[in-house]
């Protein structure tokens, strides 16, 4: 039966699962996020979403003011049963710092996704929500066009809780907020990957 072959771990506590359950999985566990109470495996990386993630991530760290932070890869306890994992947070700097696992919303300046092929809901639609619900300011929504990235800009309109599109840059990302930047996005990839 298949239910015998699942992992203990991987069975919900009978509340069902919870934003802190995540720091319990084994080690083992592959990378897992929490949208709505479900718990969802992160697909392997592209080699297009990779360098985009780690080349954007530099250039904004290379950018930011002292008093931010940017990680990749970790996690926003937005509540209870939301714990995304955005491919990029741009953070205030906590006073404790090295043995967090996740951030909270009122840290967070900037969260941004790359989207692929198995996370264009959640990255479009659900996150874009579930963000702007906690009140992260800015949301960033890396697209891949004719094999390059092109980010779409979201900054949160407090009167009515909800994202506005604030730019669409194929080629220089320059903006005054959160913070002073200028970055080239034809070097976020090197090579031409496909996928």
């Amino acid at each position: 039966m298949i239910a015998d072959q699942v992992p203990d771990w991987l069975r919900p506590p009978p509340e069902g699962w919870t934003a802190d359950h995540l720091d319990e999985l084994p080690p083992g566990a592959p990378r897992m996020e929490m949208i709505d109470g479900a718990l969802i495996m992160m697909s392997p990386q592209t080699s297009f979403h990779s360098q985009v993630v780690r080349r954007l991530a530099n250039a904004l760290e290379d950018t930011a003011p002292t008093s931010l932070g940017v990680e990749t890869e970790m996690g926003i306890k937005l509540g209870e049963r939301q714990r995304p994992e955005p491919d990029i947070v741009v953070f205030h700097v906590p006073e404790e710092g090295s043995r967090r696992t996740f951030y909270l919303p009122d840290e967070v300046i900037l969260v941004v996704e790359v989207v692929s092929r198995e996370s264009e809901v959640r990255d479009r639609d659900t996150k874009r929500v579930r963000y702007a619900e906690a009140g992260i300011q800015h949301y960033w929504l890396v697209e891949k066009e004719d094999e390059r990235p092109v980010v779409h800009t979201l900054e949160l309109d407090k009167a009515t809780g909800s994202y506005v599109a604030t730019q669409i840059a194929r080629t220089r990302l320059k903006l005054d907020v959160p913070f002073a930047m200028d970055i080239d996005l034809t070097t976020l990839v090197r090579h031409r990957p496909t996928g």
